[in-house]
């Protein structure tokens, strides 16, 4: 994968009429105050915090959403110019270096209408499009169908169900695994 060094601040449009950007420091009191959600973290890897604060929003700004070598993140804007949530691909290295992992979430008040649909599938194609993937694969706590729902309305097919795979607030539950394949997209 070449070109990371460059970090174009491409804008996705979307057909919602909001768009995929870069996250800007000045975005830090929206993203502390639509990440400080126990159902958006309980979703989440144990590396998002909860709850979440501005100094997290700091560090997500100086480290995760500004190395382009690992990830392309964005933050998904809607038409009034608000901050709903993120969405990223993060890119795999060595024997699966022509794979990335897709990640996302949205702010409560945003939920059920469609938007995540929208940029997850704006992002993937966005992604095969300018690097060499040959997948793009998320994992969805099994508790979570609404999450399998956004992917396969973006062109994900469920690959399989890993049982026992995730282990979040006490709980072990099944991972689902969803990919899309560039032959596909």
């Amino acid at each position: 994968m070449e070109n990371f060094t460059e970090n174009v601040p491409e804008i996705i449009l979307l057909p919602s009429g909001g768009r995929l950007r870069p996250w800007a420091k000045a975005d830090a009191p929206a993203l502390a105050a639509l990440a400080d959600d126990r159902a958006i973290w309980r979703n989440m890897r144990d590396q998002f915090p909860h709850p979440y604060t501005p100094d997290h929003a700091t560090f997500f700004f100086n480290t995760v959403a500004n190395q382009p070598e690992k990830a392309l993140i964005r933050a998904l804007e809607l038409p009034d110019g608000r901050v709903a949530g993120s969405v990223g691909v993060h890119f795999k290295e060595d024997v699966n270096r022509r794979s990335a992992e897709l990640g996302y979430w949205l702010g409560r008040a945003f939920w059920g209408r469609g938007l995540m649909t929208e940029a997850a599938r704006a992002l993937t194609e966005h992604a095969f499009a300018t690097y060499d993937l040959a997948r793009i694969y998320a994992m969805v706590f099994a508790w979570n169908p609404a999450s399998g729902r956004v992917l396969e309305k973006a062109g994900f097919t469920l690959e399989a169900r890993l049982r026992d795979a995730i282990t979040k607030d006490g709980t072990t539950v099944d991972g689902l695994l969803y990919a899309r394949l560039r032959t596909a997209a």
